[in-house]
């Protein structure tokens, strides 16, 4: 029986190409300054496509903290403050319109009225992760909201999902771990949950199946899955 669900944000409850892949174009023409040859590095290093304006399946920006990327940044920008850089990235992506990758409110809804505990898990840090929830106003319909500076660590480890079922009192093996990648499927799985891949992040489903229990096209499809789980 499936009790509790806890979910990545950014490529599940907000399709990452869709909202990432412009910002994140102006983001490095402004840390390189113009400089064309700079910008080249740091698009290589970030693993983003600036001709398609989307992000390379592997880039460190899909899974890795803001302070793995930050470290991957000053390796291209040596005399930039670290702490200044974060503060930076952290204020800029406070504003950054979310794409919904589904109706969250109706589909959040549906969710709780299935009597489901639910939570994110998100390797952004904890204050803009609320401000994206809150201007998609479903965030007082999450029962827990983790970043990886919210003392529980990031993913892969599984302290943000321990630290969920800590919250809510429930067990791991009653809850499942959403996300579109291997961080996510590895934090589920280390947690002892179930584990659900979807495809709104630049992972592919190929990349996914081997760490997925199932892999979706989207969260969508997660309300007619949990009730064929627990019916069964």
């Amino acid at each position: 029986m499936i009790k509790g669900i806890i979910f990545d944000k950014d490529g599940t409850l907000f399709d990452f190409d869709a909202t990432w892949g412009a910002w994140t174009r102006e983001m490095i023409a402004a840390e390189a300054g113009g400089d064309e040859a700079l910008i080249d590095a740091l698009a290589h290093t970030l693993g983003y496509d600036l001709v398609g304006g989307v992000f390379f399946p592997g880039s460190i920006v899909i899974a890795e903290t803001v302070d793995v990327v930050a470290d991957a940044i000053l390796t291209h920008l040596p005399n930039e403050n670290k702490s200044d850089l974060i503060g930076r990235m952290r204020e800029a992506t406070k504003s950054v319109p979310q794409i919904q990758a589904a109706p969250l409110w109706q589909l959040l809804h549906e969710i709780k009225e299935m009597g489901i505990l639910i939570g994110v898990a998100t390797n952004d840090a904890e204050d803009p992760a609320r401000a994206h929830l809150a201007a998609a106003d479903v965030l007082d319909l999450f029962d827990f909201v983790a970043g990886y500076d919210s003392g529980f660590g990031g993913k892969p480890e599984p302290g943000q999902l321990l630290g969920f079922c800590a919250t809510t009192g429930l067990d791991a093996q009653d809850c499942v771990m959403v996300g579109d990648s291997t961080h996510d499927m590895d934090a589920g799985t280390a947690a002892g949950m179930r584990t659900i891949g979807v495809l709104t992040g630049p992972s592919p489903a190929a990349e996914l199946r081997p760490y997925a229990d199932v892999v979706l096209n989207s969260i969508a499809d997660i309300p007619d899955w949990i009730a064929k789980q627990n019916r069964s």
